[in-house]
């Protein structure tokens, strides 16, 4: 695309490529939240704000902008709309139980937005609490079974029912093999340390 100097663009208009038809759990996810203006909105929804007065405040978003990614936002099944004011019609906005569930992936990205602290703050912007004790909360990842914590390190994967050949061929240096030995991954790297060495 040409773009004429001096020329005035919306970037906000501009959306990336859909991941439709591809077979990934989280690139289903991201297509659903659409681009880093839909991640804004759902976090502010999921701080509790609703009305577009306050979700354009908080996003500075253009209004052309909020006002599509919103519609995409309820079009993908994360969001409803309830009619507050009448007259002109006005609206309040909602997380549907799907879009709660894209809570967990935001409190990940304010964990690790915390740890990077890439603004050089003096502290985290919020701290996420268990709303009973006060207590901080974190995502981490534990054994689905033991409920044990599992070392990040130590996460590989395993081709499930709904892979395809590509998902395979992608994940082909993080499979675990089902077997007692190590996983191939680790096996991997271990050889390769040894040639180094020699």
């Amino acid at each position: 695309m040409t773009v004429k100097p001096g020329t005035v663009m919306d970037l906000g208009k501009m959306r990336s490529k859909s991941f439709e038809g591809m077979t990934c759990s989280m690139a289903s996810v991201m297509g659903a939240m659409g681009d880093r203006w839909g991640a804004l909105i759902m976090r502010d929804l999921f701080l509790g704000l609703t009305r577009y007065d306050e979700l354009h405040r908080s996003t500075e978003a253009t209004h052309a902008t909020l006002s599509d990614r919103l519609k995409v936002l309820e079009q993908n099944g994360l969001i409803e709309r309830r009619l507050y004011q009448s007259r002109p019609d006005r609206y309040e906005y909602f997380l549907t139980a799907q879009g709660r569930d894209i809570g967990l992936v935001l409190l990940a990205m304010i964990q690790v937005g915390d740890k990077w602290n890439l603004a050089e703050l003096d502290g985290p912007p919020l701290r996420i609490v268990d709303g009973n004790t006060g207590h901080r909360v974190r995502v981490a990842l534990v054994d689905a079974k033991t409920g044990d914590q599992v070392n990040p390190k130590n996460v590989m994967v395993e081709i499930g029912p709904g892979a395809d050949e590509l998902t395979k061929w992608r994940a082909t240096r993080r499979i675990r093999d089902s077997g007692p030995d190590k996983p191939r991954a680790a096996a991997r790297r271990t050889t390769a340390s040894a040639s180094q060495r020699r």
